[in-house]
């Protein structure tokens, strides 16, 4: 008999799973793939009645938390009251698209404290709860292409990512000792109900699809399968890394 190596395990079943920015768009795609894969999954976000609705949803492995991660005090007691999470998904963010010269301190601002400064901040609280319990965990951060490349009045947004992918390197080896791993996606862009305002420019819309080898823009379905495999045990020597779901955008 030939000794036959085993393929990991997609399964989440018996895993307690953290979302934020989970009542539409990307989030509810990670929350529904995460549930989907047996994941007891929290779904946080500003708004209580959008976020209970799409707990509701998904099902009785779903449940609502109203929590704004800008406050990063209740956030990080909210997390330790509920948790700890075997799972984070890191995706709340926002972007403001304008030219360099037209950038405000209160836009640098808005930008970076959410898709940065809250992401370290959430990520701490959930990696602080794992290490109290002593259980390992895989952190994911929502990150971008443009976390690898620089792109026209995305100076913030670029400033954001870019940080978002060095704190995830940092954080992967601050917390391998504890058995919690730490990686990125960096989608393309995704046609979700916050961007696809934006694809109503054909000048724009034409600009992203030149630059997408294959042709076409992201959907949330295309993430799903990314945020259950770095959630699972199939990725369990990956840390610190990039799962990048671009179309070939940053290939050239």
């Amino acid at each position: 008999m030939m000794d036959l190596p085993q393929i990991p395990s997609f399964d989440l079943t018996g895993q307690r799973a953290l979302v934020t920015g989970a009542g539409r768009g990307i989030g509810l795609g990670c929350a529904v793939a995460l549930a989907s894969a047996g994941a007891e999954v929290t779904l946080a976000a500003r708004s209580r009645d959008e976020i209970q609705f799409a707990a509701s949803a998904i099902g009785a492995n779903a449940r609502a938390l109203q929590i704004d991660v800008s406050d990063l005090a209740a956030t990080s007691d909210a997390i330790a009251r509920e948790g700890p999470f075997d799972i984070l998904v890191n995706n709340a963010g926002t972007n403001r698209p304008k030219p360099v010269w037209d950038v405000r301190e209160e836009d640098f601002d808005a930008v970076l404290d959410l898709n940065l400064k809250s992401a370290f901040f959430v990520a701490q609280a959930v990696a602080k709860g794992l290490i109290a319990a002593g259980r390992p965990g895989s952190l994911i951060h929502m990150s971008s292409q443009m976390g690898q490349v620089g792109g026209p009045n995305r100076t913030l947004y670029c400033a954001s990512k870019w940080g978002l992918e060095g704190l995830n390197k940092a954080l992967a080896l601050d917390l391998a000792p504890h058995g919690i791993r730490s990686n990125t996606i960096a989608p393309t862009f995704i046609e979700t109900p916050m961007t696809r305002p934006f694809f109503e420019d054909k000048a724009f819309l034409d600009a992203v699809l030149g630059k997408i080898k294959l042709g076409r823009l992201g959907r949330i379905e295309d993430l799903m399968g990314a945020v259950v495999f770095l959630a699972s045990p199939a990725s369990a020597m990956m840390t610190g890394s990039t799962l990048t779901v671009d179309g070939g955008w940053t290939a050239d």
